[in-house]
């Protein structure tokens, strides 16, 4: 039990040691996510959405 106690002080001493964001660089950061997020979104959409079509192309529906 003492270790968990040691390691849970040695956790909450290296949180203080940190430096957090403030608001506004949390907000920037977070807005930066958020717009890579939307962006690779669609790019891998698109990108299924061109295969899709082209596997329909090669391998025509209803041969079987």
């Amino acid at each position: 039990m003492d270790g968990v106690k040691t390691f849970t002080g040695d956790v909450l001493g290296e949180m203080r040691k940190a430096t957090w964001p403030g608001r506004r660089e949390l907000l920037e950061s977070t807005m930066v996510v958020i717009v890579s997020l939307v962006l690779m979104s669609l790019f891998v959409g698109f990108c299924d959405r061109v295969l899709v079509m082209i596997l329909q192309l090669l391998i025509p529906t209803g041969c079987i």
